[in-house]
């Protein structure tokens, strides 16, 4: 009982008809509609500023030790 059947779908689909009106669940799908398609817009749009280059990193200098071999302090940090 963990999915539905397309006859429990069907009938589900019917009673949401009969509730919200022909028009009002036209109205909805037409948002959902609209809601995709600004979705994929956007992810074109992603799609194509991530391909141009983007600007060099520049490595970081190579850190400094606190501690020298002895395990003697070599800088203060605090």
């Amino acid at each position: 009982m963990g999915s539905f059947s397309p006859i429990h779908l069907l009938v589900l689909a019917v009673v949401a008809i009969l509730l919200l009106g022909g028009g009002r669940f036209s109205n909805l799908m037409g948002d959902v509609a609209k809601g995709v398609k600004n979705f994929k817009k956007g992810m074109a749009e992603e799609d194509e500023s991530s391909s141009k280059p983007s600007a060099r990193i520049e490595a970081k200098k190579a850190a400094e030790p606190a501690f020298d071999r002895d395990g003697e302090r070599v800088r203060d940090d605090r």
